[in-house]
């Protein structure tokens, strides 16, 4: 697949002259490249989720450094002189990441005294320290940039050393890739059924306390929160520093918003949703109805809409414009059309779980992701419609808004009945695999799962016609505010107003009525 995807990238890009088409090519690139990760040494490593993670991070910021480099030095003059500016900030991220996601990737296979006196580490320590000359270079390359040096051949031997020191350490890498990990004591850790197909070993049976405290990391949503809370950091400090107040409950509801989706993944539910269909579903549930409520309020959107760069000049749109620009785009217009969003929040529970898809998803790391994903996308999507404070391209009524989340109550309700009453397994054979010495009577707990998720989730659509008629209140006295500016203007302008007028009609009308009486 690797090589057909590269091919289509290779005989399309050259021809491609648009923003969408581009970012199409690397989203297709991105797939290639990350695939074969799930299939790595980090796939059987002791802290699966953390190190197949971390090594997706680190491969794509490896990727984008080197093809930015290769990019560069391909270039024309004169556009090289526009890219490299651009390139230098994506650089520095990528630099980032890639640095905190090799030591995290190498923590996963090293964490034992002995392992450092292993050919492995020794491969490691030398990519370590190439990394920290790639770095040396790239603040070179920024102090260039300062110092608007106009004379190119500085620029290309700089860039060409660092794409030389760049080549060896990603051989490095690809030797690592090659070389198999240590192991303690020189002894094949025991691989039992469940590691083999969950990449997890089989946790001890469910008390409150491995609940609350019990810790799977899964690097991948570990990073993206960790990039998500960053980025939202730096705008409320943006804003703080230029006098500009951001409320602090908008922060709260971020935040919870934020630790419900790592609890759910990487906390003790996340451990043990992938052992028991009733834990799976409360996790099912935080992902896609609690989180998704509180990153919403949270307002992330308005933040980066008022902190985020715009373009340096008119040919460059910035991140503030290329948000913007899918804010306005036809295809967000048509995914927030209140019938969309309930489609994809309820409307999908019906084939995730009653088809052969929910089964084949649990069985791999990459589907139990794309699975988690949809649940926080469809849960966003929904309540960003719904009760969003961010800008939405589509005004919805307000009335329009209860009836749809008074029919998204009633189709869930409809769901987890089907559920409860179902006497088959839905998940195609995958936790009866698991052979778990808990819980093992498996309809019962499809049946839990069932029963929780119709508890849990009239909760938050509860909340969400709460925070629906609080904020149509709100809006209809900040109208009623702004009419009376506006009578109240004409009025001292001497000018008619049509409202005031109307108002008088009626006075008349119930003056008539009372003389008729």
């Amino acid at each position: 697949m690797q090589v057909v995807l590269a091919l289509t990238i290779a005989i399309v890009a050259p021809i491609v002259r648009n923003i969408r088409a581009t970012i199409t090519l690397l989203l297709i690139g991105i797939i290639g490249i990350i695939t074969p990760i799930f299939q790595s040494h980090g796939s059987q490593s002791g802290l699966h989720g953390l190190a197949i993670g971390s090594l997706i991070f680190h491969v794509l910021g490896i990727s984008i450094w080197v093809g930015g480099l290769i990019s560069l030095f391909f270039m024309a003059e004169e556009v090289r002189f526009i890219a490299l500016p651009r390139f230098s900030s994506v650089a520095l991220w990528a630099a980032l990441i890639v640095t905190a996601s090799g030591a995290t990737n190498a923590w996963t296979r090293l964490n034992f005294i002995s392992a450092w006196s292993s050919k492995y580490a020794y491969i490691v320590i030398a990519k370590i320290v190439l990394t920290a000359v790639l770095i040396g270079f790239g603040y070179k390359q920024r102090k260039f940039i300062l110092n608007n040096l106009t004379g190119s051949t500085k620029m290309v031997r700089l860039i060409l050393n660092e794409l030389l020191i760049m080549l060896v350490a990603t051989a490095l890498g690809a030797w690592l890739a090659r070389s198999a990990p240590p192991l303690v004591n020189g002894v094949e850790p025991n691989v039992d059924r469940s590691l083999s197909i969950t990449g997890i070993q089989m946790p001890a049976a469910p008390t409150l306390s491995n609940l609350l405290w019990g810790y799977e990391a899964d690097g991948i949503f570990i990073g993206l929160l960790v990039v998500a809370t960053l980025l939202y950091i730096r705008g409320v400090v943006i804003l703080h520093k230029v006098g500009v107040k951001w409320p602090v409950g908008r922060t709260i509801s971020f935040a919870l918003g934020i630790a419900a989706i790592d609890y759910a993944t990487s906390g003790g539910l996340g451990l043990y949703s992938h052992f028991a269909f009733s834990f799976h579903m409360i996790a099912h549930m935080i992902l896609g109805m609690v989180a998704p409520i509180g990153i919403i309020l949270g307002a992330p959107i308005t933040l980066a809409l008022r902190t985020f760069p715009s373009g340096r000049d008119e040919n460059e749109r910035g991140m503030k414009g290329l948000l913007v620009a899918i804010l306005h785009s036809k295809p967000l217009a048509l995914l927030t059309h209140p019938i969309v969003a309930l489609a994809f929040f309820d409307g999908s529970l019906f084939i995730m779980y009653f088809t052969s898809l929910f089964g084949n998803l649990m069985t791999g790391h990459s589907g139990h992701l794309l699975m988690n994903i949809h649940f926080i996308l469809a849960g966003m999507l929904f309540f960003h419609v719904i009760v969003g404070i961010d800008p939405n391209p589509r005004k919805v009524p307000h009335l329009v808004r209860i009836i749809v989340l008074f029919a998204a109550m009633s189709i869930h309700a409809f769901f987890s009945i089907a559920l409860m009453s179902s006497s088959a397994l839905l998940d195609g054979g995958y936790f009866a695999s698991l052979q778990r010495p808990w819980f093992i009577d498996l309809i019962a707990d499809q049946k839990l799962g069932g029963s929780i998720g119709w508890a849990m989730g009239e909760i938050p659509i509860v909340i969400a016609l709460i925070a629906t008629f609080i904020q149509w209140v709100r809006d209809d006295a900040r109208e009623a505010k702004r009419l009376d500016r506006n009578s109240d203007r004409l009025l001292s302008e001497g000018k008619p107003d049509e409202l005031a007028e109307y108002n008088q009609y009626l006075a008349k009308l119930a003056e008539n009525d009372r003389r008729k009486n």
